[in-house]
């Protein structure tokens, strides 16, 4: 069990300090979700206005009242998600890009990352940035109402929600594969949120709540 917190000390001035401090305080469990964290350079998907701030721990704004996520929390959920090289994964939220860049790096370049983000200038944003930290042709950007998900590309095998959601979205969930796919989605009002995990095997689905958490609003048909 975890719980969100809202700002943590400075943990270094390079991407390496912070990734030392995440295993240090157990948010990293892994050898793959801190390789993908070392490669994501957090610096290349903040505004220049946050640059100072780049390592520290906690979320970012990135404009239009979104935010770019605490690195803890990028971790919890990058471990959570359970990907694995090859898979085909949905990150709805898409933001300045950072969580599908790590995504990218988990799935390899066997994978694809389809990145759903509603506001038109940030999508762009995120494509120039995962162009500029070297993820061209890794994921792809697109623009519209990730609540309900993106079904032309489904089925996934992971599904990875970075806005908070007033209940599961049934769209994500009819978008997961049968064969163990996994969502991971904050859940609840907008003051504070549970993480939950979502596995569908075949005809049966299965919820299992992670901890805390607090993320901005999930706006559209299934958010808010």
């Amino acid at each position: 069990m975890f719980r969100h917190r809202a700002e943590q000390p400075a943990s270094g001035e390079t991407m390496a300090g912070l990734v030392r401090h995440l295993r240090r305080a157990r948010y990293i469990r892994t050898e793959a979700v801190e390789r993908a964290l070392l490669r994501a350079d957090r610096r290349h998907f903040v505004p220049s206005s946050q640059a100072s701030r780049a390592y520290l721990d906690a979320p970012l704004p990135i404009g239009h009242d979104q935010t770019i996520s605490a690195p803890h929390m990028v971790a919890i959920m990058a471990e959570a998600l359970e990907a694995q090289p090859g898979m085909r994964v949905l990150e709805v939220g898409g933001g300045s890009g950072w969580h599908a860049a790590v995504i990218a790096g988990l799935v390899g370049p066997g994978g694809r990352v389809i990145s759903v983000e509603r506001v038109d200038e940030l999508a762009q944003q995120a494509r120039e940035n995962l162009q500029a930290a070297g993820y061209a042709g890794l994921v792809e950007v697109v623009v519209g109402d990730g609540s309900v998900g993106h079904k032309s590309g489904a089925p996934y095998d992971r599904i990875s929600v970075a806005a908070a959601a007033p209940r599961v979205p049934g769209s994500l969930v009819d978008q997961l594969s049968r064969n163990l796919g996994r969502l991971i989605v904050p859940v609840g009002p907008r003051s504070v949120q549970e993480l939950i995990a979502v596995t569908r095997d075949g005809g049966r689905v299965r919820r299992e709540e992670l901890g805390g958490c607090v993320f901005v609003p999930l706006l559209g048909k299934e958010g808010f």
